[in-house]
């Protein structure tokens, strides 16, 4: 006789049956509801932020373990860690002459091991990167975003670099995990540590962006204003909105792998 399967067993088994425009439809209610609870729960939206910076740390010190004990970065894609390292760099910039505060701080923290882990990807793994997974060329968004930085960017009094600077760090934050997420596409399978970290990305992308889209609701738009005039306010949401958004169908199967007990997440063809 078989067991019962349990409630998240049926509703993920359920969800699956479902046409892409009602997976997309649930996926939004989901994500406005969890807005909702944090809504009610964090009064400080600014938690919101450093908490999705220290997601985020977490996320990497997933990977330093995995690096350490493990021996081995297979599965991880060294483009992806580069691109994040020129964001940083670009946004600790930016923060030294435009804004320092507790961001900076967490922001050096976070290169400074992003750095050691491009370091040991290059240099001391070398032979177990998977070279040939990893082929997302870079300068596909790398140039959009440059391009678009110089179109639309912050309308604040600073010059006209460091405003662009400002701009290109935004956008390409919202897409530098794209080349990780076409090297699982290319293994189709994906190994816990790598999946506990690209999932620790998710859950920071979505407080990150939690934290713009509640104080845009709590300003009732005054903070769209407040950041600038033109296209740029709409800009940044959108980049936060998309940045999470590109995670979402990852961490749909995390869960459902992790609620299914299966310690190594395989992944659907077209699912990232």
């Amino acid at each position: 006789m078989r067991a019962p399967k349990r409630p998240i067993q049926l509703v993920t088994s359920w969800v699956r049956r479902q046409p892409p425009k009602v997976k997309a439809f649930l996926g939004v209610v989901a994500g406005m509801a969890a807005l909702v609870l944090l809504r009610a729960i964090v009064h400080d939206h600014d938690t919101l932020f450093v908490a999705a910076e220290a997601v985020h740390s977490l996320g990497i010190s997933v990977l330093i373990y995995k690096l350490m004990k493990e021996k081995t970065c297979a599965g991880l894609s060294l483009k992806s860690q580069e691109l994040t390292a020129l964001f940083l760099a670009v946004r600790l910039y930016c923060s030294f002459v435009m804004e320092y505060d507790i961001h900076t701080l967490l922001d050096l923290a976070t290169l400074g091991t992003t750095l050691w882990v491009i370091y040991m990807i290059r240099f001391k793994l070398r032979s177990s990167y998977m070279e040939d997974k990893d082929n997302f060329a870079i300068y596909y968004v790398v140039i959009p975003c440059a391009v678009l930085a110089a179109l639309v960017h912050p309308s604040t009094s600073h010059n006209f670099i460091n405003r662009f600077f400002w701009g290109f760090c935004v956008y390409l934050e919202s897409v530098s995990v794209l080349p990780q997420l076409r090297v699982m596409q290319n293994t189709k399978i994906v190994e816990p540590f790598t999946a506990h970290y690209v999932f620790a990305l998710g859950v920071a992308r979505f407080l990150s962006c939690a934290h713009w889209v509640l104080q845009v609701l709590d300003t009732r738009g005054h903070l769209l204003v407040a950041l600038g005039y033109g296209l740029w306010p709409s800009m940044v949401l959108i980049s936060e909105i998309v940045q999470t958004f590109i995670l979402a169908d990852f961490c749909y199967y995390y869960v459902k792998s992790v609620f299914g007990g299966q310690l190594v997440l395989r992944l659907p063809s077209g699912v990232v």
